[in-house]
């Protein structure tokens, strides 16, 4: 998958480390992990409406019964082994990975658990990243139901630890959404650390949204390929909206999804602020417009499937656009099509190719738009987040 000698880059992967697997298994309420017969793998549950079908499932296997209908998501090899994930690394042939965990991230602990269990965590993804050092850094998870000084020292820790690169974070922030004035000071501490906030789509949109018909007869798509890109380009309008980016100026953030719907509406947003006097009469209209923050502050992935929502993407983050996309896979997320979970995987040879075909450089020649598909598939993420071997035996 490599382009010419250049490095290929994956900053959207994740993984739940085992010992995160074991929290969740010990839960009584939802997100948890049940282990069901008739499903090899455990399966992670983490929507209310998932919860009928859970407490049916439960039911069936107190009686000794196969479940008619298993709940959640399968929680295979792929989420928790160090060797499965280096294994699709050389499947693809990725040089780097920048891992992080998935939702539902630490969101859903108490105030007391929330710090030490992030420090044990970004503990895991360190070692992990120490075994395989040049080959992995990481996104760390952050404790935001403790209090806000627990979240600074949190910040102030991984920001000294030699593979941590950013941190993940989920649209929700503290439970109010990322503009919650509360947040300022998070965001100050992570600018002036210089971590890198890796911001990803949590639950999608309400349910009701989809309508009556969604839950039997459409699967996963409403509100995944809809859903999770719309909770995206919501939440960084709001931060936009409330001047998070003209306060923190030092902030930058990583988008995934190629930002969502974002690089497509910010022009009608842009319009829309233009037009509304409550926000010039109020005297909070923001101070950049909106594509300053894109060309700015704001760096969006690759996860997009289609040349075409690259091309938005790049042409919405300014002349130099080229520069601020890099290359992911959402792995393990989307597997294959096939029964083959150990080969290549669509969802990943897909977002290659969208990659040369954007910038008309499918037959890998060495042009201009060569150089900007090897800089989207590796080296914008080696210079952006510094993903150097120092160090390295």
């Amino acid at each position: 998958m490599g382009f010419g000698d250049g490095k290929v880059v994956d900053i959207h992967t994740h993984m739940y480390p085992p010992e995160y697997v074991k929290i969740l298994e010990s839960r009584t309420s939802i997100p948890l992990v049940r282990s069901f017969p008739g499903s090899p793998d455990p399966r992670l549950i983490l929507l209310d409406t998932e919860v009928p079908i859970l407490e049916e499932a439960e039911a069936a296997k107190a009686r000794g019964e196969t479940p008619a209908n298993i709940p959640g998501r399968p929680l295979t090899k792929h989420y928790s082994s160090l060797n499965q994930k280096m294994h699709f690394m050389e499947t693809h042939e990725i040089d780097i990975s920048v891992v992080s965990l998935a939702n539902p991230w630490l969101d859903f602990l108490s105030a007391s658990e929330a710090g030490p269990i992030a420090e044990s965590i970004n503990a895991d993804f360190s070692r992990m990243c120490e075994e395989k050092c040049g080959r992995l850094f990481f996104f760390a998870a952050l404790p935001l139901t403790a209090p806000r000084d627990v979240i600074l020292a949190s910040i102030a820790h991984v920001s000294n630890l030699p593979y941590c690169r950013g941190v993940i974070l989920g649209t929700s922030g503290l439970g109010k959404g990322l503009d919650d004035p509360d947040l300022l000071p998070v965001f100050h501490a992570l600018a002036d650390a210089r971590l890198m906030i890796f911001l990803h789509p949590h639950y999608g949109l309400p349910n009701e949204v989809w309508g009556p018909r969604a839950k039997e007869n459409y699967g996963h798509v409403l509100p995944l390929a809809l859903g999770f890109p719309m909770e995206t380009t919501i939440a960084v309008t709001r931060m936009y909206l409330a001047g998070v980016f003209d306060q923190v100026p030092k902030l930058n953030m990583l988008l995934a999804h190629s930002g969502g719907t974002l690089p497509f509406l910010v022009g009608r947003i842009e319009s829309c602020i233009l037009h509304d006097g409550h926000l010039h009469s109020a005297g909070t209209k923001p101070k950049k417009t909106i594509w300053e923050v894109l060309s700015s502050q704001i760096y969006l992935d690759a996860v997009v499937y289609s040349d075409v929502g690259l091309k938005a993407a790049v042409q919405a983050s300014g002349p130099e656009g080229h520069e601020r996309l890099m290359f992911g896979t959402d792995h393990p997320f989307f597997p294959p099509l096939g029964s083959d979970e150990e080969g290549e995987w669509e969802s990943v040879t897909w977002n290659g190719a969208a990659v040369r075909k954007a910038f008309g450089a499918e037959d890998g020649e060495d042009s201009e738009e060569g150089k900007k598909v090897r800089g989207v598939m590796g080296a914008n993420a080696v210079r952006v987040l510094n993903l150097r071997r120092d160090g390295c035996r």
